[in-house]
């Protein structure tokens, strides 16, 4: 939610009060788009902090073209009105404009819900945010929650809970939006939604655009928003196996309207909508950006800019087609976490730089979960090495190591993840019935979805001929080549340029204060290195964002005595303890296990194992007294043949994984340090122990499903 609070008022206030700090704007004078748009940029200072209830007088708006656009774009995202749909919603007038037009859409257009006797519309959610940041936020939501009802929406306000306490400044726009999308995302799992509509709009699109330019971003980067993507849930899904991750639908229907149309939208549907006054702070990069861009507005700025972001998205539309089809066809995800890349498939000579650039990083950032970016010449170092063929030298980049894999004759490059152990191991922990609610969500309408807008989207992805940003190589040389064709004129060239200097001085004078708690974060991670990635029996621990691992004893030898005495015993053969395990097995029924990545000398003690013989073994490991040898041989003999075999195993496994992508597997060790399982290669220490490791990034390679229109 915005800041401020919003005030019901019954009053009738004129405009000139706008001047002081107050909390409702009258109905019957009419607010502007730009009321709010002054022309410098205010001080933080002289903004009020209380948020503003505006509407336009009741002045006839034609709908009809606004509805019309709305439903091509429905039917260009494959849904139609019968699916279930959810819609983020803040109160300001974007998001009230997205709640008449989808209220409309789903009704077709006629007769659609009012008034606080309605039936609600089915099929249809607003999920409100209360972000908990001020005392006044929970009032704001329910606020917003009545106007919606009122609408005939039916609303669910979700709350964040912000359990390391408040974000820092530096930081709190990101992780409120983070905070923001996980309750999206859970809401609509847990209400069976498969779809997700965000009101953001053309206005948006060229603040990015500017923000963006300002931080040297690509071509890619200058295509803004996608139109459809996928949104996913902080933990991946798991089921003790590997499985698909259908995230949810995110669609932004708005993107061709402005902010003036959704100001309308409001008018012609009779609907209020809040606005915030801290949004006119430069404090933030966008507030700035979307003030100068108001200042310098133009029929030509706004239609040249425009047609310059299309132009990107159409360049990154053939990009992420290329990229997808060279992934399918050349690359192999293999189960223990690393990727082996077909050279001779992939033909990188015949592949455009762009392309190429796109699918290393997607593959990369894959692999090592996005731990380091892919830029500028570390991008290069790796178009380089791929475009040698064969390979025949090893690369590290991005947090990955890149080699020719094993016995292709340098063919094939191998990418497994880089194992820095200047880096902390990271675990997070979740319970098992965390996934219950995931398990019950059905994939099949997303898919239907997806089916349906390909149909659209297929049709609209550009040949190469018809992308104009191919051969760029910075934001400079976008402007350049727009200027070059004819999409750019002179002048909105120059503004654009003087937008982009701004925020890059603006972004250059916070260097020393980020600079600051970067380093202050740095200590802070070398503290954490320390910490151990620990992990309870029966929970599921996500480790380093890669693999989902889990352990346990069985539970019918743990409540069978006597079967649990045929595969181990406990520690003093002659006393009754709970503790059922002989003294070579390194777990025990309270013990907590530690995960780390697997290390040259846990094979060397593999190997070990599977030479051992049974009572030699447990003789040199001193396990047993002489005088308890005797009662204790045949149950040591089934326990120490099980480790052996176990261990067997796992080395013929460890022959098929090459040694690179090895050091990349997650280990269980005891909290002395003694080696439990492999999960990866089904070595367990003991028969009772039940141990799986799943190679699961939080998001799909290539991202998931997004279209850029």
């Amino acid at each position: 939610m915005a800041r401020g609070l919003i005030v019901s008022s019954q009053n009738k206030t004129t405009s000139h009060l706008l001047l002081t700090s107050i909390s409702r704007v009258s109905t019957t004078g009419k607010l502007g788009k730009n009321a709010f748009a002054p022309n410098h940029l205010q001080s933080s200072a002289s903004i009020p902090s209380s948020r503003l209830l505006c509407s336009y007088p009741n002045d006839p708006i034609d709908m009809s073209k606004y509805r019309e656009t709305f439903s091509k774009r429905m039917a260009m995202a494959g849904l139609k009105p019968h699916h279930r749909i959810a819609l983020g919603v803040s109160g300001g007038p974007d998001s009230i404009a997205l709640c008449v037009l989808a209220a409309g859409w789903k009704t077709n257009c006629l007769n659609a819900p009012g008034g606080e006797n309605s039936i609600f519309i089915d099929g249809l959610l607003a999920i409100i945010v209360d972000h908990g940041l001020r005392a006044e936020s929970k009032d704001e939501a329910n606020e917003v929650s009545t106007r919606v009802l009122n609408m005939g929406i039916r609303c669910e306000i979700g709350h964040c809970e912000w359990s390391d306490g408040r974000p820092k400044r530096g930081h709190l726009q990101e992780a409120a939006r983070d905070m923001r999308y996980q309750i999206f995302h859970n809401v609509c799992i847990q209400h069976q939604i498969g779809v997700l509509l965000i009101a953001h709009h053309a206005d948006d699109q060229a603040e990015l655009f500017i923000l963006r330019l300002s931080r040297n971003s690509g071509v890619l980067g200058l295509a803004g928003m996608a139109f459809v993507s996928q949104l996913f849930s902080k933990y991946p899904n798991f089921n003790g196996e590997a499985s698909n991750d259908h995230g949810i639908l995110l669609v932004r229907p708005l993107l061709e309207f402005s902010k003036d149309d959704l100001y309308k939208i409001c008018q012609g549907g009779n609907q209020e909508w809040v606005e915030d006054p801290t949004n006119q702070s430069p404090s933030f990069a966008r507030n700035r950006i979307r003030m100068s861009l108001k200042n310098l507005s133009s029929l030509s700025l706004n239609s040249e800019l425009q047609a310059v972001i299309s132009a990107c998205r159409r360049t990154r539309s053939y990009i992420e087609r290329v990229c997808y089809n060279l992934i399918n066809e050349a690359v192999n995800i293999m189960d223990q976490g690393y990727a082996v890349v077909d050279l001779k498939i992939l033909n990188p000579s015949k592949v455009e730089d762009l392309c190429l650039s796109k699918f290393v990083t997607s593959v990369l950032q894959f692999i090592s979960h996005g731990r380091r970016p892919v830029r500028g010449s570390a991008s290069k170092l790796l178009l380089n090495y791929l475009h040698t063929f064969p390979c025949k030298t090893s690369l590290t980049a991005a947090g990955c190591y890149l080699c020719p894999a094993p016995g292709s004759k340098g063919t094939k490059v191998l990418v497994c993840c880089s194992i820095d152990s200047s880096l902390p191991l990271k675990m997070e922990l979740f319970h098992e019935h965390s996934y219950e609610v995931q398990k019950r969500f059905n994939p099949t309408e997303v898919e239907q979805i997806i089916a349906h807008e390909k149909s659209y989207s297929d049709c609209l992805v550009p040949d190469a001929s018809d992308v104009q940003f191919l051969d760029v190589t910075s934001s400079e040389s976008v402007l350049l080549e727009a200027k070059r064709i004819n999409i750019l004129s002179d002048s909105t060239h120059r503004i654009i340029l003087s937008l982009q200097r701004d925020e890059i001085e603006h972004f250059r004078s916070k260097t020393e204060v980020k600079s600051d708690y970067k380093l202050k974060n740095e200590v802070e991670a070398t503290r954490t290195s320390l910490s151990k990635a620990v992990l309870p029996p029966g929970h599921i621990g996500y480790f380093m964002n890669r693999f989902l691992v889990m352990w346990k004893l069985r539970e019918n030898i743990i409540n069978d005595t006597s079967s649990l005495n045929e595969a181990n015993f406990d520690q003093d053969l002659g006393a009754e303890s709970p503790n059922f395990c002989c003294r070579s097995c390194p777990v025990s029924h309270d013990m907590v296990a530690e995960v780390r990545y697997m290390i040259d000398a846990d094979w060397l003690y593999l190997s070990k194992l599977s030479k051992c013989q049974n009572v030699e073994s447990t003789q040199e490991q001193g396990v047993l007294l002489a005088e308890k040898m005797e009662q204790a041989t045949e149950k040591l003999n089934a326990c120490s043949d099980y480790v052996k075999l176990s261990a067997q195993g796992a080395l013929d496994s460890l022959k098929s994984i090459p040694v690179a992508a090895r050091r990349g597997l997650p280990v269980l060790v005891n909290p002395q340090g003694l080696l439990l399982s492999i999960p990866s290669i089904c070595f367990n220490h003991c028969p009772c122990l039940m141990a799986s490791a799943v190679f699961k990034a939080r998001v799909p390679l290539v991202g998931g499903h997004s279209w850029f229109i």
